[in-house]
C-alpha cells in the first residue's frame, strides 16, 4: 500500500517553502547566463544549426483552430475560467473564430492571459512525502489554453519531423517509439559488437529533476538553431 498523502508538508529550516521560495526557484527552470561563459557549451551550441527552413512560428487559422475544437474531450476538467469543453465543442461554429483572435494577440504579442496560468499544484513523485522537493509542480491551465499549447506543440513536432531533425537514435517522447524499442536497438547493437570480438563498455546516466531545471535561454536558442522563430 502506498504512503497515504500528508495533510501537511514542512519545509526544513533554510529549505523549501511555498511556491516561489529560493528552494522553488533553483529547481524551478530560470534564467542562465553563465553558461554563455563555458567554451565547451558555447561551441556545442553553435555548431548544432540544422539545415532547414526557417519558419515562423507557430501558424494558426480557423480550421487548426475548429480540428482541435472537434477533439476536445466533453469529460475533461473545468479549468479556473469555468469554460467547459462541451461548450466550445458544440459551438465551435461560434468559438473558432473568437478563440483564434485571442490566440494571433497572444502568439504576435507573446504574452499568455493570466487565467491560463492560474491553479499551480503540486504532485507527488517518489521519495518522502513531506519533503516538497519530491513534487511536481503542475498547472492546470484552462481549457482554450490546453487548445494553443496542443497547436504549438504540432506545428514544432511537424517541423522537426520534415526537416528530420530528431535523431533517429531518440527513443524518448518519439511517437513510435518507446523504451522497448530503445532497449531492442541497444542489444541489437552490443550483441553484433560481442560478436565480432569487441569489448562493450555502457555507462548509463539519469539527470535528477532534468525537466524542472532547463535553462530557457539555451532551450530557446537551441529553438532558434533549428529554424523556429
Amino acid at each position: 500500500m502506498e504512503d497515504p498523502m500528508p495533510e501537511q508538508v514542512e519545509a526544513p529550516e533554510g529549505g523549501c517553502g511555498p511556491m516561489g521560495s529560493p528552494c522553488w526557484s533553483k529547481l524551478l527552470a530560470g534564467p542562465v547566463d553563465l553558461w554563455r561563459e563555458d567554451p565547451m557549451l558555447e561551441q556545442s551550441s553553435e555548431s548544432e544549426d540544422y539545415e532547414c527552413e526557417n519558419s515562423d512560428f507557430p501558424f494558426v487559422d480557423t480550421e487548426i483552430v475548429r480540428d482541435q475544437l472537434y477533439q476536445l474531450n466533453v469529460h475533461r476538467y473545468i479549468g479556473p475560467d469555468g469554460i467547459h469543453p462541451r461548450v466550445l465543442k458544440e459551438l465551435v461554429d461560434v468559438t473558432a473564430g473568437l478563440l483564434l483572435i485571442i490566440y494571433q494577440i497572444s502568439l504576435e504579442s507573446g504574452e499568455v492571459p493570466v487565467d491560463w496560468k492560474l491553479d499551480i499544484i503540486p504532485i507527488f513523485k517518489k521519495g518522502m512525502r513531506e519533503d516538497p522537493g519530491n513534487y511536481r509542480h503542475v498547472n492546470i491551465t484552462s481549457v482554450p489554453g490546453k487548445i494553443m499549447e496542443q497547436i504549438i506543440l504540432c506545428t514544432i513536432e511537424r517541423h522537426l519531423k520534415n526537416n528530420a531533425i530528431i535523431r533517429h537514435s531518440q527513443h524518448g517522447f518519439t511517437k513510435g517509439k518507446s523504451c522497448l524499442t530503445n532497449l531492442i536497438s541497444f542489444y541489437d547493437k552490443v550483441t553484433c559488437l560481442v560478436d565480432e570480438g569487441k569489448v562493450v563498455d555502457a555507462v548509463f546516466l539519469d539527470f535528477s529533476k532534468a525537466f524542472d531545471t532547463v535553462p530557457h535561454n539555451i532551450l530557446l536558442d537551441k529553438l532558434s538553431n533549428c529554424g523556429m522563430s
